[in-house]
C-alpha cells in the first residue's frame, strides 16, 4: 500500500487532503509514524520504502517479483465516498521500478478509490513503467486476462488476479463488457472453479507456472472459511494452479501445503502507513513477510518456499528482531497446524513451511 502517507514522503506527492473521519490529511499518517518511531527525513528516495527487502531480493534473485498493488496511481480527485481512499502520484510510482517489480495485481478494494479515471491512469502508468498488470482493465476481457511473465530459459509464469465482494469491493466496480473495472468473482462455487479451469486451460502452454491471486475476506482475524479452502483446493485439483496467493488481511494467516502446491490464505501487508494507529496491535500488522517460492515448470510442483520476516518502521521495511521472528513463527505455526502444515525457523532468521 504505497499511497496516502507513503506517497507524502516520496518526492512528488498528491494533494494530502483526505475524505476520512480518522484523519483529514495524508500527512497525519506521516506524523503518526514519526511519533511512534522517530523522524523521517523527507523527501525520501524511490527505493527508501523497500529498505532491507532490497538486500533479500539481491540474495534470492527471483525470476519474477509480484505484488498486490493496493492503491491507485493517480492524481484524480474523483474519490469514491467509501471512507478510505488510497492513491499515489504517477511520478512516485517510480518506486515500483526501484525494486524491480515485474507485475502488479490490481483486483482489490482500493483500485477504484479515485474513480474509473483513477483506474485508467493507473493502467497507463504501469504501461509506461513497463510493469505488467492483471485483475483490472478497460473492459471485462482485459480485467480477466492473466499477466504473462516470460522467464528466460525456463518458461512462463501466468498470473490470474481476481477479488471477491467480501473483501470490501463494491459490486459496481466490476469490469463490464465495454466498461473499465476489476475482475470480480460472483462467488467461490464449483461453477466458478470450472469456469476458471476452462479459462486457464485455454491460456496455458506446456511448462507454464500458474498463479491464482485472490483478494478475499476481511482485514482482521485468522479464520479461514471452509469455502475458501475448498475453492483453493479446487483451483489446484481442477485448474492446475501451483500457487494460490491470497490477500486482504493486514496480517499473515495460515499457510497450507496441498498436493505439492502452496496456498497462502492471507499474506498480510508488505508495506503500509499504519504505524501509530491503535486498536489492532495484537495482530502485529507491523510485521511483514517476503515469500520466495520455487516451482518446477515441468509439473508445477512446489520445490521450495521461504518466508523472510521484516518490520515496518518509519514507513520503511527493516529486518525483524529475533523476538519478532519467533512471534511470527509461533503464530503462523499455530494457525497452519489445522491445515497439516508446520512453520519452522530456518537459517538466517527465515521461516520454512513443512
Amino acid at each position: 500500500m504505497l499511497g496516502r502517507g507513503i506517497d507524502q514522503i516520496l518526492p512528488y506527492p498528491c494533494a494530502p487532503q483526505l475524505h476520512e473521519d480518522y484523519v483529514r490529511s495524508a500527512l497525519g499518517y506521516v506524523t503518526l509514524a514519526e511519533d511512534a518511531n522517530g523522524p523521517i527525513k523527507r523527501p525520501v528516495t524511490p527505493s527508501y520504502v523497500w529498505g532491507d527487502a532490497l538486500d533479500e531480493l539481491k540474495r534470492a534473485r527471483p525470476d519474477a517479483r509480484v505484488i498486490n498493488l493496493e492503491t491507485s496511481i493517480t492524481r484524480s480527485e474523483d474519490y469514491e465516498p467509501k471512507g478510505i481512499n488510497y492513491r499515489m502520484s504517477p511520478e512516485n510510482a517510480e518506486c515500483l521500478r526501484a525494486t524491480g517489480i515485474d507485475c502488479c495485481l490490481l483486483a482489490n478494494n482500493h483500485m477504484l478509490d479515485w474513480g474509473r479515471s483513477g483506474l485508467l491512469e493507473t493502467l497507463a502508468t504501469l504501461k509506461r513503467l513497463g510493469i505488467a498488470g492483471a485483475g483490472a482493465g478497460h473492459d471485462r476481457a482485459e480485467a480477466a486476462a492473466p499477466a504473462i511473465l516470460p522467464v528466460a530459459g525456463k518458461g512462463r509464469v501466468l498470473i490470474f488476479s481476481f477479488a471477491t465482494a467480501d473483501s470490501g469491493v463494491p459490486r459496481h466496480w466490476a469490469a463490464t463488457e465495454q466498461g473499465p473495472g476489476i475482475n470480480l468473482l460472483t462467488g467461490l462455487s464449483e461453477q466458478t472453479i470450472s469456469r476458471l479451469a476452462d479459462r486457464i486451460s485455454r491460456e496455458r502452454r506446456a511448462g507454464d507456472v500458474i498463479v491464482a491471486s485472490i483478494h478475499w475476506g476481511p482485514n482482521w482475524g485468522y479464520t479461514v472459511p471452509d469455502e475458501q479452502r475448498q475453492f483453493a483446493h479446487g483451483l489446484i485439483d481442477h485448474a492446475g494452479v501451483s500457487v494460490v496467493h491470497g490477500h486482504s488481511s493486514h496480517h499473515p494467516k495460515a499457510i497450507e501445503l496441498y498436493n505439492e502446491r502452496l496456498i497462502l490464505y492471507g499474506c498480510g501487508d508488505f508495506i503500509n502507513d499504519y504505524e501509530g494507529i491503535r486498536g489492532y496491535e495484537a495482530f502485529r500488522d507491523d510485521l511483514a513477510s517476503m515469500y520466495f517460492v520455487g516451482v518446477a515448470p515441468a509439473n508445477g510442483a512446489l520445490v521450495s518456499v521461504e518466508l523472510v520476516p521484516l518490520q515496518i518502521k518509519r514507513l520503511r521495511l527493516n529486518r525483524a528482531t529475533e523476538t519478532d521472528i519467533a512471534w511470527l513463527q509461533q503464530t503462523l505455526d499455530r494457525e497452519s497446524r489445522a491445515f497439516g502444515t508446520r512453520i519452522i525457523t530456518a537459517p538466517g532468521g527465515r521461516l520454512s513451511p513443512q
